[in-house]
């Protein structure tokens, strides 16, 4: 498999990433708002809680994001110097995940992002998989 290829499928991982992490608090709202017993897995809302913990720690401790430095450096090592010299979906990608925005912008973002995250945990709270889930009897129904 080329290295171009390669820095392809990361951008697809990022993004998939970013997807899940902006999404998954969204459908969470709304699944609280609706009801929907799906947003209360507990699992889903681990893995969503912390994938939004590991941006908010790579902030904290400025740690560049592996997943563009592994794509970056693929890309160099193919002769993709330039973001033109990108395929289009990979390019299409970074439009939609990267903004030439100054870096307190991104903080802020992922710090608020991780509080409203943590805040759905009170409000649309998980079912833990060791405890059962009351059904109603047929008087209660």
């Amino acid at each position: 498999m080329n290295q171009s290829l390669i820095a392809d499928f990361l951008a697809a991982i990022h993004f998939g990433w970013v997807i899940f992490i902006v999404f998954g608090l969204f459908v969470i709202i709304l699944g609280g708002i609706l009801r929907w017993r799906f947003v209360r897995n507990f699992w889903f809302r681990v893995i969503h809680l912390v994938m939004i913990l590991i941006v908010v720690f790579e902030e904290i401790f400025e740690i560049p994001c592996p997943l563009t430095i592994w794509e970056y450096e693929l890309r160099a090592a193919s002769g993709q110097l330039y973001f033109t010299d990108m395929p289009f979906v990979p390019r299409l990608i970074h439009r939609l995940i990267f903004f030439d925005f100054p870096p307190i912008v991104f903080t802020v973002a992922y710090f608020l992002f991780g509080i409203a995250v943590l805040v759905s945990w009170v409000f649309v709270q998980p079912v833990l998989p060791w405890k059962k889930e009351r059904k109603p009897k047929s008087s209660e129904q």
